[in-house]
Parts: structure tokens; sequence; C-alpha cells
């Protein structure tokens, strides 16, 4: 959003594709029509009020030769473009562990968007575990809507929280974001050092086994919400030969990337949060379409965020205990059924696959893809059309199908 206001008022013409039903993505999902955040509606107005093509429901699974193909619920739809902005944000991190598979284990993310459309949570039971501030933003809204948060269990431990909390605090947006979350959640208990080790239960969660400083403790809950951070997805990236270091897209300080012409922003080049992405975004569409002079009045902002993002990665980065949670019967891929077992002899991802169904569902290892990397430390990193699972008429379609409409970014 941020990206295609950018580039309209610098005077391009653009098109917006986004694959969920309405622009906002998860953060502002459903903001438009709720008007509860002012920030989400300043630019939802400000995205309103420019001549942007707003495309919702566009899955793009393939680029070539300056045409972006996506399937839409009306067809496959090809848009010529002259620069190209990915902003495709993050997925959470799974990490398998016993009984993670049951009915009502959620990933905290996918707990937080079923109750924006609507998931009755009134008077549940919900454990939320994991790491990153992801937890305390589910927390929230879970309690808001009538949920008893039993707890939130944090995998890191006291000393990096209070490191953490010292660098959000030199941040004024961040700190008043910690003021409001700590009361939203006052008296929900914060146990760092704690981190799920199995969902019992038997047709659905009942209870979830923790272990907190060393030692065992069991509680009965409905929903168990578990999220070990974010993962950047990068595919569409890769996809079109764009430049990986360490897990995310390299870009220059306008955000461009190692291809000529493609522009990233967001959870992609760094885990960093709303604000980085919403400036990021910015520099994109601003450089995009030819005013570098306003893609650099926000570089010093940047930067500052910038070293936040560096503080989160430090802060949250996964203890290697968390390696021994699945046993070998534990689902590894669960599109699949494919445990962890099956897969731990090999020694790559492309061995594992090769030898197994693993990575081979529709989520097309986009969930047990990053669980092994952490899990075995194999790159997960060969991007292959279509980028999304779609339908066999899509891709008959994409075949025949030209640029369609005027050149966009």
């Amino acid at each position: 959003m941020a990206a295609a206001v950018a580039a309209s008022r610098a005077g391009a013409s653009v098109a917006l594709l986004d694959d969920n039903p309405a622009v906002g993505g998860q953060i502002w999902r459903g903001e438009a029509q709720a008007g509860g955040n002012p920030e989400a509606a300043r630019w939802f107005r400000a995205l309103g009020s420019l001549p942007v093509e707003v495309i919702s429901g566009a899955g793009v699974f393939h680029i070539e030769s300056g045409v972006l193909v996506a399937e839409t619920a009306g067809g496959v739809l090809a848009i010529a473009h002259r620069e190209l902005i990915l902003a495709t944000g993050a997925r959470e991190l799974f990490l398998p562990f016993p009984g993670w598979t049951l009915p009502n284990v959620f990933g905290a993310g996918g707990l937080q968007a079923l109750l924006k459309t609507g998931l009755p949570v009134e008077q549940k039971r919900i454990t939320i575990a994991g790491t990153g501030p992801l937890l305390l933003a589910v927390a929230s809204y879970a309690r808001k809507r009538g949920a008893q948060v039993l707890g939130i269990c944090e995998q890191a431990g006291f000393e990096k929280m209070a490191r953490f909390g010292m660098a959000a605090a030199r941040l004024p947006r961040k700190l008043k974001e910690g003021v409001l979350l700590g009361w939203d959640l006052r008296g929900i208990p914060y146990w760092t050092n704690c981190w799920p080790i199995a969902a019992i239960g038997r047709e659905r969660i009942e209870s979830v086994r923790l272990l907190h400083n060393g030692r065992i403790r069991e509680m009965e809950c409905d929903y168990l919400a578990c999220g070990f951070h974010l993962v950047p997805n990068i595919e569409l990236a890769q996809y079109v030969g764009c430049r990986i270091e360490a897990g995310f897209v390299k870009v220059d300080e306008f955000q461009r990337t190692s291809v000529p012409n493609v522009y990233c922003a967001g959870e992609p080049t760094s885990i960093g949060g709303l604000e980085l992405s919403i400036l990021e975004g910015q520099i994109a569409g601003s450089t995009a379409a030819g005013d570098r002079a306003a893609a650099r009045r926000l570089f010093a902002e940047r930067a500052r965020y910038v070293e936040f993002a560096a503080e989160l990665a430090r802060a949250f980065k996964l203890r290697g205990e968390l390696k021994s949670l699945a046993d070998p019967g534990t689902l590894l891929c669960r599109c699949e059924d494919v445990p962890v077992g099956r897969v731990s002899p090999f020694d790559s991802w492309r061995a594992a696959k090769l030898h197994t169904r693993c990575g081979m569902g529709p989520c097309q290892g986009r969930v047990c893809g990053s669980a092994a990397e952490f899990l075995f430390g194999w790159g997960t990193d060969s991007v292959r059309p279509p980028v999304l699972a779609v339908d066999c008429a899509s891709l008959a379609a994409a075949s025949n199908v030209g640029p369609s409409g005027k050149e966009s970014i």
C-alpha cells in the first residue's frame, strides 16, 4: 500500500496486486471497514484517493519478460510492468512437536487472522506460545474478543527480553505501542524460558505441556496458538533471480534488488515490523517512479528501524533445545503426512524430497521447508514454476495470455 501510494503520488501509473481478498495484509486485515486504527485509515484513504488499479485476490505465479501473470477468481490476468516492487511479507515459522497437528492448535498469526474473520472465542481458554512480539499482539486481540488468555510463553530468556525492551523504548512509536500492550495484557502471565513440548488431546487439544525454566507444567486449554517468529516470503524474488543473503532479499539504499527494475520492501528484506515496512515501501515506490529526493528524505528514519530489526533478530533467535522437540513419529510435512523420522536419515532437502513426499503438498514446502531448515540446517532455496499452487486451467491459459492494459509499476 505504501509503495503504491508513493509511486502514484510521484506520477506513475500503478497497479497493486494483492493475493488477499482485500488490501491491508495481516496487520490491517478488516481495518478498512472497522475504522478502529487511525494510521490504517489514513493509508486506506490515501490509496482510495489515487488512481491506483487495485486487484485483490490475485496470486502471482509467473513473471517473465516484463509481464506478471496471476490467477484470479475471474481467470488468469497478465500485466506488463516497467518497474516491479515485491512486497510479499512474511509467514509464521512452525516447529513440529508432538500433538502440533491436533485440531484447535493454531499458528499465532493464524489464530489472529481467524479472529478477524469472525472465529468466536468468548470464554475460550487460550495459551499463546513461541517467540516474538506477535505473541503479545495476538494475546491482546484475543482478550479484547472475550478470550481467557492463560499465559504467554516466550522461548527467549528474561535478559534478552530486557535488552529488547530497552531498544524498543528508544523509538517513541514502539514505546507507546509497548505501553498500550502492557495495559491490554495486565494480569496475564508472561513466562520467559518457556515453550511447548506437547499438545495433548484425543479429538482436539485438551491441554498443553510446557517446559518452563527447566520444569514441566501442564495446562488445560481450549486453544493453543503457537508461532516461532516469522519467515520472509522470498519465493517470487528468488524466482526472478534476486540475490538472497542470509535468507533475505539483498537491496541497496533505494530498495533496489540485484535485478534491474525490481525492488523489494518489507519483511522479505528483514523482519522489522510495520513501521519499517511502510518506510521501505515508500522509498521503493518513490524511487521506482523516479522521485529519489522523496526517497532520500526517509533514509534517516528508516535507519532507526533497521537498528530495531537487528535487535529483534538478536532477541528472538531460536534456542537449540527447540530442535529436539519432535520425536520420530511427529509429522514434519502435514500436507503429505511425512514424519520427522522419515526424513532425518537424509542429508539435504533435495534428498528428502526425492525419497519422500515432504514439501510436495499444497503449501509447496512453505511450512515444512522452513522447519527442516531450522531442524537439520538444510537449504531449501530451489523455486520452480508455478510459484503458487494453481489450477491446471490457469497453467494452460498462462501460456497463451498476453499483457493487458497499460504498462504499470
